[in-house]
C-alpha cells in the first residue's frame, strides 16, 4: 500500500491552527497524549497480532513520549476487545489493534454485536500484512502445489488439512484454497498451534497458516513452504511462489493489522497518531523486527484501510459460506 506521510502534512498543519474540538481530549496543557495510552489487543499475549502491536507500539511511546499500554483482551473472535474499544471514550488514549478477526470475520458469524465493524470506529492505518503460507509435512512427496493438487486428487479424502479452530483464518483459508484447487480433504480442527504440532507430527499433512505462527519451523525443516497467499509474493519470502501464480488462479488470502480510535476521536489526534504510526513503521529497527516476526510492514489513509477492510470482509464472506459455519 501507499505511504500517507505526503497526505497528512496539510492535516497536521490544520491541527497546528487549532481545534476547540480536541482540547478536551489533550488535557490542560494543550497537548495530546496527556496521559499513557491504551492499545486494546483483541488477542491473547504471545499472538502475532499481540507480538507486532508491541513492536510498533513501542516505537510509538518512544516518538509520542507517553507510554503505551498493552490490555490484552482476547475471546470470542476478538469481540471482546474490539467491543470495550468501541466504547471507550473517544480521546485518543484507548486505541484498538485492528485484524481480520474481529473486522472481517467475527461480524460474519455472530448473529448479535453490541459494535459496528466499521461504524463504530476511525481508523488510522494498516500498519503490517502476514502472508498466510501453504505448508506440508516434509514427508509427503509434493514438491509444489501443482504436485499437491495431483496428489490430493489421486487420493480423494486422505489427506488431513488441520487448522487453528472453526472460523479461525487458516480454516477459511484452507476451505477457500481446497475449493478453488477442486480437491477433496479432511478439514481438521485443533485448538490454535496445536494445529502445527499435529502438521510437523504427521496427524495431518498440510495446513495454510499466517507466516509468523510457523516460519521458524520451516526454516528448521520441520515444515515444508509450498506457496503463500499473497496477491504477489512477498519481498520477506521472494523464493516462495503464490498460490495463485502455482496453479490455483485468483486465490488470495492473507491477514493484517491496523490501527483504529473509537468514533468521535477528533480529527487532529486521529492525524498525530496517523503521522507517528507513519514514522514508527519507516523506522529501520521497526520494520527489521516486523520482518523477523514474518510480517510486512505497510501505511495507508484511513481511507485506504475501510476500503481494504471491506474486501477482505467479501472474500472471507465467500469462505465462510463455503466452510457452512453457522451464525451463533
Amino acid at each position: 500500500m501507499r505511504g500517507f506521510v505526503s497526505r497528512v502534512v496539510g492535516i497536521a498543519a490544520v491541527c497546528a491552527a487549532g481545534d476547540s474540538s480536541v482540547v478536551a481530549a489533550q488535557g490542560t496543557d494543550g497537548k495530546y497524549p496527556s496521559k499513557p495510552i491504551r492499545f486494546i489487543i483483541a488477542n491473547t499475549t504471545g499472538t502475532s497480532v499481540d507480538t507486532l502491536a508491541r513492536i510498533v507500539g513501542a516505537k510509538m511511546s518512544e516518538l509520542l513520549g507517553q507510554q503505551m499500554v498493552a490490555d490484552n483482551r482476547g475471546g470470542a473472535g476478538g469481540l471482546i476487545g474490539a467491543e470495550i474499544a468501541a466504547h471507550a471514550a473517544p480521546d485518543g488514549h484507548t486505541l484498538l489493534i485492528s485484524s481480520t478477526g474481529m473486522q472481517v470475520i467475527t461480524p460474519q458469524i455472530y448473529r448479535k454485536l453490541n459494535y459496528h465493524p466499521i461504524n463504530d470506529f476511525a481508523a488510522v492505518s494498516l500498519f503490517a500484512v502476514t502472508q498466510n503460507i501453504l505448508v506440508t509435512h516434509p514427508s509427503l512427496a509434493v514438491g509444489n502445489v501443482r504436485d499437491l493438487i495431483t496428489h490430493a486428487k489421486a487420493n480423494p479424502g486422505k489427506l488431513n488439512m488441520a487448522n487453528a479452530g472453526a472460523g479461525f483464518q487458516s480454516h477459511l483459508a484452507g476451505v477457500l484454497f481446497t475449493h478453488r484447487a477442486g480437491v477433496d480433504v479432511h478439514h481438521v480442527p485443533y485448538k490454535g498451534g496445536a494445529s502445527l504440532i499435529a502438521v510437523m507430527g504427521n496427524e495431518a499433512q498440510l495446513q495454510i497458516a499466517p507466516a509468523p505462527s510457523l516460519m521458524n519451523h520451516v526454516r528448521s525443516g520441520r515444515l515444508r513452504a509450498l506457496a503463500s497467499g499473497g496477491e504477489k509474493r512477498s519481498p520477506l519470502m521472494p523464493e516462495l511462489p503464490t498460490i495463485a501464480e502455482s496453479g490455483v488462479p485468483g486465490y488470495l488470502s492473507t491477514g493484517w493489522v491496523g490501527l483504529m480510535a473509537p468514533k468521535n476521536t477528533p480529527r487532529p489526534i486521529i492525524a498525530k497518531l496517523h503521522i507517528t504510526l507513519s514514522q514508527a513503521v519507516a523506522d529501520v529497527a521497526t520494520r527489521e523486527l516486523m520482518g523477523r516476526q514474518g510480517a510486512e510492514a505497510v501505511t495507508g489513509s484511513g481511507a485506504e484501510m475501510i476500503q481494504f477492510i471491506n474486501e477482505e470482509y467479501r472474500r472471507f464472506g465467500e469462505a465462510i459460506k463455503l466452510a457452512k459455519l453457522k451464525v451463533e
